[in-house]
C-alpha cells in the first residue's frame, strides 16, 4: 500500500505566523505594564504570572496553556482582550486570567457583539469601586537570609502602585556603610536564581537601598521588643521573621512589645501558633483574632497541597514520606562537628541521611494524617531544589491515569491553582523546577500504581526556596488583608 509524504512545512509562512505571535506578544506585554503599574491589575495566564516576562516566556507560557490546560488559546486574542481592560477604566484593583479569559471568549465569543461586551459581562462585578479600598500594609522582614532576600525580591517585584504588601525595612543586628554594600550586593546578585531584575541603589546616609524607586531602611535591632518602627513613620506593621531563631508563641510574641507591630508571621515551621500552608488551610486564619501565624516548612508547602487532592477523593491510609532535599546552611561545607548526626559531613560531596518533621508537621495543616505518614530525609549535593516521594496505601483503588488527571483538575481549577503546577516533561531534573511559582510540582511522568491498585508512589518537586517564599507572600497578603479581587 503506497503511503503519503508528509505535508512539507512553508519556511516563509512559518516564520510570517511566529513573527505575528511576537507582535502580539509585545502588545500583551505593553498592556500587562499599563495595568499593573498605573492601576495595580495583575494579569496571569492559567496561573502564571505575566509580570516582567519577555516575549519568547510569554509565547511559551500559551503553549503550555495549549498543551497542559487543554485550552487551544491564541496569544493575539490575549493581547486585543488586554487592551480592551486597559480601555475599560472602571475595573478595580484585581488578579485576571487572561488565559481564562481568552479560552472563554473561543467557546462564547459568538454571543457577544464584541471583546468589550464579552469582557463587560465577564468583568461585571470588578466594576464597582465603591467598597474595593485596600490599605496598604507595611512590611519588615527580620533578617536577610536566603529566604529573607527572596522574600524582598518578590515583595519589590509585586508592589506595583504600592496597593498591598509595602517592604519598608530589613532587621539586622548591625548596619555599617560596608554592611550595607554588602546586603545590596547579595540582592543584586544571587547564584541560584541569577540577577535582581531592576536598579539598587545605596543610600549611605539614610542607611537605606533604593530598590526600583523603593525606600527600603536597614535597622539595626539585637533583640524583638528594642525595635521603633514607629520612629521611622512605619504603622500596623506585619513582620516576616525569616531567621529561623524564635519559633514559639512566647519567643514571637517578643516582636509584639515592639513599636508599631501588629502582626507577626514565622518562615519555619511554628509551635503554639498556627501553621498554614496557603491554599490549603488558610481558611483557618483569624486575623481578627490572631496576631502570630508559621507559614510552616518549605516540605510541608510541597506536600500538603498533594495530599490534600489524595486523601480528599481516595482516603490515605497510611504512608511514607521520603525527601531529597538540597543542602542547606545548617550542613558543613567540609567536614567539622555538628550537633545532628550525620550532618557534620561535608555537604557538597555527600548524600546524607537526617530527619525531617514534614510527616508530622502536615497534620497541623490537615489533621487527618495524624499517626498515618513516616518521614526521613536525605540531603543530596545540589544548592537548591528538592524532590518529596510519597509512597501512599489509599482506600479506594486508582490507575496511574486517574491519579493524574484528578491531580490536573486541581492544577487548573479551584483552591490550589498556584500551589500545584502539573509538569508533564519527560526529561524533567531538579534545576527545571528552580524559579517554579508554585510550591508543589507534580511530575506526571513519574506517578506509580501497584497491580494492587490502592497503592501509588508520587512525586513532587519544589524550590524549597523560591517556591516556598512565594507562599509566605500570599500568607502575608491574606493575614494582612490586602488580597485583591481575583477571576481565575
Amino acid at each position: 500500500m503506497e503511503t503519503m509524504a508528509p505535508a512539507m512545512l512553508d519556511y516563509e509562512k512559518e516564520l510570517e505566523s511566529y513573527v505575528g505571535q511576537e507582535t502580539a506578544a509585545s502588545s500583551l506585554i505593553a498592556s500587562l505594564g499599563k495595568l499593573f503599574f498605573g492601576r495595580s491589575i495583575e494579569l496571569v495566564l492559567f496561573r502564571n504570572s505575566l509580570v516582567d516576562q519577555n516575549v519568547p516566556e510569554v509565547l511559551r507560557l500559551h503553549d503550555y496553556a495549549n498543551e497542559v490546560v487543554g485550552k487551544q488559546i491564541s496569544v493575539i486574542d490575549s493581547a486585543e482582550l488586554a487592551k480592551e481592560i486597559v480601555a475599560m477604566e472602571d475595573v478595580v484593583p484585581s488578579k485576571l486570567d487572561i488565559g481564562r479569559l481568552a479560552s472563554e471568549w473561543k467557546a462564547e465569543g459568538a454571543a457577544f457583539e464584541s471583546k468589550r461586551a464579552f469582557l463587560e459581562n465577564k468583568l461585571g462585578p470588578f466594576m464597582d469601586a465603591s467598597d474595593r479600598g485596600i490599605t496598604p500594609r507595611d512590611v519588615v522582614l527580620y533578617g536577610f537570609g536566603r529566604i529573607g532576600r527572596l522574600a524582598a525580591r518578590e515583595l519589590i517585584k509585586q508592589a506595583g502602585k504600592g496597593e498591598q504588601l509595602r517592604l519598608r525595612a530589613i532587621v539586622v543586628r548591625k548596619i555599617s556603610d560596608a554592611e550595607l554594600t554588602k546586603r545590596a550586593a547579595l540582592l543584586r546578585n544571587d547564584s541560584v536564581h541569577g540577577p535582581f531584575p531592576g536598579v539598587i541603589k545605596e543610600d549611605y546616609e539614610n542607611k537605606a537601598l533604593i530598590i526600583n524607586g523603593q525606600v527600603v531602611k536597614f535597622i539595626a535591632v539585637s533583640n524583638p521588643e528594642d525595635a521603633d518602627y514607629t520612629a521611622h513613620g512605619f504603622k500596623d506593621v506585619l513582620v516576616i521573621d525569616n531567621t529561623g531563631v524564635f519559633t514559639d508563641r512566647e519567643a514571637l510574641g517578643r516582636h509584639k512589645q515592639g513599636k508599631g507591630v501588629e502582626k507577626v508571621l514565622l518562615t519555619a515551621p511554628g509551635k503554639e501558633i498556627p501553621n498554614i500552608v496557603y491554599g490549603v488551610n488558610n481558611e483557618d486564619i483569624d486575623a481578627d483574632n490572631e496576631d502570630i501565624f508559621s507559614a510552616a516548612s518549605c516540605t510541608t508547602n510541597a506536600i500538603s497541597p498533594i495530599l490534600k487532592v489524595i486523601e480528599d477523593n481516595y482516603g490515605v491510609v497510611k504512608g511514607h514520606l521520603e525527601t531529597v532535599h538540597a543542602y542547606t546552611n545548617d550542613q558543613n561545607l567540609l567536614d567539622n562537628f555538628h550537633k545532628k548526626p550525620r550532618r557534620g559531613r561535608s555537604a557538597a560531596i555527600n548524600m546524607v541521611i537526617t530527619s525531617t518533621g514534614a510527616g508530622k508537621a502536615v497534620t497541623k495543616v490537615i489533621p487527618s494524617f495524624a499517626n498515618k505518614l513516616t518521614a526521613n530525609a536525605v540531603r543530596v549535593p545540589t544548592p537548591n531544589g528538592s524532590l518529596a516521594i510519597l509512597s501512599l496505601e489509599l482506600n479506594k483503588e486508582t490507575s496511574v491515569e486517574d491519579i493524574n488527571n484528578m491531580v490536573r483538575k486541581y492544577a487548573l481549577k479551584g483552591e490550589l491553582v498556584n500551589q500545584i503546577n502539573f509538569a508533564v516533561d519527560p526529561e524533567l531534573v531538579s534545576n527545571d523546577i528552580v524559579g517554579n511559582t508554585c510550591c508543589s510540582v507534580f511530575d506526571s511522568n513519574a506517578t506509580i500504581v501497584s497491580t494492587d491498585k490502592k497503592n501509588a508512589v508520587l512525586y513532587v518537586w519544589y524550590d524549597n526556596e523560591f517556591g516556598y517564599t512565594k507562599q509566605v507572600i500570599r500568607l502575608a497578603k491574606s493575614i494582612a488583608k490586602v488580597r485583591r479581587e481575583i477571576y481565575y
